[in-house]
């Protein structure tokens, strides 16, 4: 199966990582972040335009070094310069990357003043109060790396829901091409969609005759297999992530779905359910007490025995689901056909990816009515964001292409910067000039709960403030909540 984009990133990112750690020069560092940031956002498979011959130097970002280097990657699954680096730089430092706030210099810093190559040796250096002696750091960092740690090992093991989707989606459809094969879906946290996933669960019913343990474990991304057997198998695939299989027969399926679909707490009320009506409910079905089955093939089913409405995996978190559907008000989850517009994009004006022009086109494909571009403000420079000057020539700009291209509307926007006492960057008779406001943080994220959210309600007293963007500033696995009320 076809290396994916993320795959590709993750190798760019980790070798960005490793040069900054070595003291390389900035702009090398930062040509493999902008080449990781470029692939992950890639609406198109790398490896399929290696595949066609398209000229991969053409995109953003990317030269004719790094395009070698993606070609090298789809054709073996990995990159020898990678390889290299990593012989350089302990593991366990770049482990550390994933404690907020320790970025490649100030690990830098941990290793050549107190010779830190992991994480044991960081918290012991932590607790002796050595970390906060060192140039950058303080009293509160050293605190807040010993908070994190704590918490380190639990967010190493998860990975962004985003970041499994195409590898997840490429084991399904190989997997639904196998001889024998009847029913292969997904189930666990990535059904549900939550925003992180520990492992991936894969339910499939086949033939007796299919050897479908024999297929998922020879999968091509297959790193290692921890365990292979007639019914249940477990692999780890190279990018670390662990996916078990399970094989059910299909009288079972909407029960084993239901089951390994989760939430854990929703599960055991639909078992307690059960129990109130004299059922038995678990994986293989629903027993009434002359142990007949008299429910499992289908999900509906198993709801359907307990008077209740089929809900969206997305629901099923035991916060009301259940009630909800039993009184018939479920609510209908927003899908992409209900979209109408979007109010937060970037062009290459700032740190976006593609055009005003082509940004425009690409939201008329998708049916939009309107598209906000709502490009960085200056106090942002490593987004490279808009002075007073730039924003009010980009808001001509805007008008210009309003005039002359027919069916999508364009609105002025800016994503300003909340600053420390709550004032955004950008006087407010360029601000008039918009049709809308984002306001955002993206500094000062350890400020106390009463100040940061005295700095934010200050911000939303502006009048030309509309919108707060990203309102916790938290970054999944890397970044925790800003403490607001």
């Amino acid at each position: 199966m076809a290396v994916t984009n993320s795959e590709i990133a993750a190798i760019f990112s980790r070798i960005g990582d490793l040069l900054e750690i070595q003291g390389e020069n900035p702009f090398r560092v930062r040509a493999y972040r902008n080449a990781a940031r470029m692939v992950r956002g890639l609406s198109r498979s790398l490896a399929e335009m290696v595949e066609q011959g398209e000229v991969l130097e053409a995109l953003p970002t990317i030269g004719k070094d790094l395009a070698a280097k993606i070609r090298e990657i789809v054709a073996t699954g990995s990159l020898r310069k990678l390889t290299e680096l990593e012989t350089t730089v302990s593991p366990g430092l770049v482990d550390l990357l994933q404690v907020p706030g320790l970025g490649p210099k100030r690990l830098k810093i941990l290793r050549d003043y107190l010779n830190i190559h992991d994480v044991g040796e960081l918290e012991k250096a932590a607790r002796q109060g050595l970390v906060h002696q060192l140039p950058g750091f303080g009293v509160k960092t050293e605190q807040n790396i010993l908070r994190e740690l704590s918490e380190l090992q639990q967010r190493i093991r998860r990975y962004l829901w985003a970041d499994v989707e195409e590898i997840a989606e490429q084991l399904l459809a190989y997997l639904r091409k196998q001889p024998g094969v009847k029913k292969v879906e997904m189930a666990g946290s990535y059904r549900r969609r939550r925003e992180t996933v520990g492992d991936l669960d894969i339910l499939v019913s086949a033939a007796k005759s299919a050897k479908v343990t024999d297929a998922f474990t020879a999968f091509e991304a297959v790193e290692r297999v921890i365990s292979k057997g007639h019914t249940r198998s477990t692999v780890v695939l190279r990018t670390g992530l662990q996916v078990d299989l399970r094989v059910v027969p299909q009288v079972s399926f909407g029960a084993a779905w239901h089951y390994f679909t989760g939430s854990k707490a929703h599960n055991i009320a639909v078992r307690v359910m059960g129990v109130q009506r004299g059922l038995k409910v678990n994986e293989y079905g629903i027993f009434d007490k002359q142990g007949k089955r008299i429910a499992g093939r289908t999900e509906k089913e198993i709801y359907a025995q307990m008077g209740l409405q089929w809900m969206e995996p997305e629901l099923r978190e035991k916060r009301g689901e259940l009630e909800a559907a039993a009184t018939g008000r479920l609510p209908k989850l927003i899908v992409a056909a209900d979209l109408r517009g979007d109010l937060h994009c970037h062009t290459t004006r700032s740190d976006g990816q593609d055009s005003l022009e082509a940004m425009a086109k690409a939201a008329r494909a998708l049916g939009h009515d309107y598209l906000a571009i709502t490009e960085h403000s200056q106090h942002l420079g490593i987004a490279r964001g808009l002075d007073p000057d730039e924003l009010l020539a980009h808001c001509d700009a805007i008008d210009e292409l309003n005039d002359r291209l027919a069916g999508i509307r364009l609105l002025k926007g800016l994503e300003a910067d909340i600053l420390e006492d709550g004032s955004l960057d950008m006087p407010d008779h360029v601000l008039q000039r918009l049709d809308i406001c984002l306001g955002a943080i993206h500094s000062a994220f350890g400020l106390s709960e009463k100040k940061q959210t005295e700095r934010v309600i200050r911000a939303m007293d502006n009048p030309h403030f509309n919108i707060l963007a990203h309102p916790t500033a938290r970054l999944i696995g890397k970044r925790p909540a800003c403490r607001l009320d």
